[in-house]
């Protein structure tokens, strides 16, 4: 979870203590009950699915759902289809169908090393939520190759994404977690930094082991934790204020328990990549007399290193198999350059507008959807199970339909969905996109059933008081039961 802290982000929350919580750990496989399969008639599922959605411990819940033929756009079931609800994860599905109707999917991120005078390197980096420390010991490697062997000035431009680096919308518990990453024009290892707790002793304090040393040399440690008996339970808190210069380690793990890793975010995520990128430099000989990041637009006259993303259609996968909240912020900030931008508009809003207006293209309703962000972290978000399905149904006649449906997860198989389904017939033909926040579970993809036309489906369930588990089970109930579709 990495944090870059702009000046009016700071005016804002400063003074605020945010924290990160290791929680009891519970288990991930999802209990979806082995069904049999059985023979439903399209005119029967109506009654099938609200025998579900009308359960008692669901009457104070909102349920919208629409069923459609693929194809055909023939509505198998609606309910409040029109009306909004809160999407979470399930709104990457509007921002991976932008990015590769815009973009393609054989665009590539491009961060590059440009000489602007002599001993005077820009490093540009343009928004890559892949970069990692091996591209760039690559740019290092690069600049070595090409005779660099001391660099006067290294500047490196975070002005590419412009505008806050995380949503004033977001919760403090997601700002502070990985999941809720800040987005800026020089993304590393995702804005993330981690650190190991190991137990010692009983009534010892954990040891803290740091992955990164430069990291730590940022931080002032105060640990709190303790190594506790075999009969507790862990019970880990990572809180840190916004200056990023406190870290204070709380709670217990037991001892001979293994070590716990834990993500936290990084404060000045272009700072973050310049220490590391001298770091790159000095392992390959290059000596750096004055480094800095920059704040304005650099004369950038001969590109002497570059490296690319992988394609967008693997980085989409990755956005949407496992629900990257990083990847859909980047996407959404990087078909902002596909129009003009306002001097005085973001990135990221800029970035809206491209993605209304290619879903209209796509045959979306506008007026069925009202998103502030591209990942579905916002609680300001708000779409209808409609504008889903619709955005399905538009990709699925698109040229980057084989590359959407493919980047979803599976059931039973692989992403979000790997330990949901199984044993079912929804097994290996439902691909389709999850969404979890506190209160919220959604469900939309395709189903290829064996006996039936194609489907589209969104399922959205708002204002939850059971359980996660049991909403997701009835969910997975619906969906099963679309799997066991008939020609009748």
């Amino acid at each position: 979870m990495s944090k870059r802290i702009s000046n009016g982000f700071l005016v804002l929350f400063l003074g605020i203590q945010l924290g990160i919580t290791l929680k009891p750990s519970k288990a991930q496989t999802q209990a979806t009950p082995t069904t049999t399969t059985k023979s439903i008639c399209p005119n029967q599922l109506g009654t099938i699915v609200d025998a579900v959605t009308n359960r008692p411990q669901f009457s104070r819940m909102r349920w919208g759902i629409v069923v459609q033929n693929l194809s055909s756009v023939q509505t198998l079931y609606s309910r409040d289809a029109q009306k909004y609800f809160t999407p979470a994860s399930t709104n990457k599905l509007l921002t991976t169908a932008a990015v590769l109707q815009q973009l393609g999917a054989n665009f590539h991120f491009r961060t590059s090393v440009y000489r602007s005078s002599y001993g005077v390197l820009h490093v540009v980096g343009r928004g890559d939520p892949s970069l990692t420390d091996i591209q760039l010991v690559a740019l290092a490697k690069q600049l070595q190759q090409k005779g660099i062997r001391e660099v006067k000035q290294l500047i490196v431009d975070d002005t590419y994404v412009r505008g806050e680096v995380v949503n004033p919308s977001w919760q403090w518990e997601d700002i502070t977690s990985d999941y809720g990453a800040p987005i800026n024009s020089l993304i590393l290892n995702q804005n993330v930094f981690s650190l190991k707790l190991l137990p010692q002793t009983v009534g010892k304090p954990l040891q803290v082991i740091w992955n990164d040393s430069n990291e730590a040399q940022q931080w002032q440690v105060i640990n709190e934790s303790v190594t506790s008996a075999e009969d507790q339970p862990k019970d880990i808190n990572i809180t840190r204020d916004l200056k990023g210069s406190i870290l204070r380690v709380q709670g217990h793990l037991t001892v001979h328990s293994q070590p716990e890793l834990m993500s936290l975010p990084v404060v000045a995520p272009a700072e973050y990549f310049l220490r590391h990128f001298r770091n790159a430099l000095a392992a390959e000989k290059i000596r750096v007399d004055q480094a800095y990041v920059s704040s304005g637009s650099s004369n950038n006259e001969q590109e002497l290193a570059v490296v690319e993303s992988p394609p967008l259609s693997e980085l989409v996968t990755k956005a949407n198999l496992n629900s990257n909240n990083l990847f859909a912020e980047a996407f959404l900030r990087a078909i902002a350059i596909t129009k003009p931008i306002d001097k005085n508009q973001t990135s990221a809003d800029a970035g809206l507008e491209v993605l209304k207006a290619t879903l209209t293209q796509l045959g979306v309703d506008p007026a069925s959807y009202a998103i502030v962000d591209g990942s579905g972290l916002s609680r300001k978000d708000l779409v209808s199970p409609e504008a889903l399905v619709q955005t399905l149904q538009g990709m699925a006649k698109s040229p980057a339909a084989y590359v959407y449906r493919a980047s979803l997860p599976v059931a039973g198989r692989s992403g979000t969905l790997k330990n949901r389904f199984l044993n079912t017939p929804a097994e290996g033909i439902v691909q389709a996109k999850t969404g979890t926040m506190g209160g919220v579970v959604s469900l939309a993809g395709y189903v290829n059933s064996p006996n039936h036309k194609p489907l589209v489906f969104s399922i959205m369930v708002n204002q939850i008081d059971q359980p996660i588990q049991v909403v997701r089970q009835a969910i997975d109930e619906i969906v099963v039961s679309l799997a066991e579709l008939q020609r009748c």
